[in-house]
């Protein structure tokens, strides 16, 4: 399950794009699930572990990659910390919900992510688990009232 700290509650990894960058593994770009999230979110292709083929930058590394993809590998790849599903743009919402099923995925976030209904998120500010766009957005400005009244 997908579990969202929204607006505070919880430390996180406040740079995750850097952090990749200095551990990911190259068995990590070569697992078939991340090749189709690097193919998905940054329309790139992996060629090797060191070698990705981008339609707009041509030859790069994975420390070119977006920090969105970036993001969504450390996720699925390291547990060693809450990530900030802030750095990931719409585009990610359905690999993250993705992910949260292969594994228990705990996240924080700063603003209203885009998922496609229906889905099973808990806001952990509230304890409230939601399953529609509706009453995703509903927890969000309640979990953002209570982390204002602090």
């Amino acid at each position: 399950m997908l579990k969202i700290w929204y607006y505070g509650g919880v430390q996180y990894m406040k740079d995750a794009p850097s952090y990749f960058d200095h551990v990911y593994e190259d068995e990590w770009i070569l697992d078939p699930f991340v090749r189709e999230m690097i193919q998905d979110v940054d329309l790139s292709t992996v060629i090797s572990a060191h070698v990705i083929e981008s339609p707009v930058l041509g030859a790069i590394t994975p420390k070119e990659l977006s920090g969105g993809v970036k993001v969504l590998i450390l996720m699925l790849k390291d547990d060693s910390f809450v990530y900030n599903m802030s750095n990931c743009g719409d585009n990610c919402a359905k690999w993250i919900l993705k992910i949260a099923k292969i594994k228990d995925l705990t996240v924080y976030l700063q603003h209203i992510l885009q998922f496609e209904d229906p889905f099973e998120i808990m806001i952990m500010n509230t304890g409230k688990i939601v399953h529609n766009r509706q009453e995703y957005v509903l927890a969000l400005l309640e979990a953002e009232e209570l982390a204002d009244e602090r």
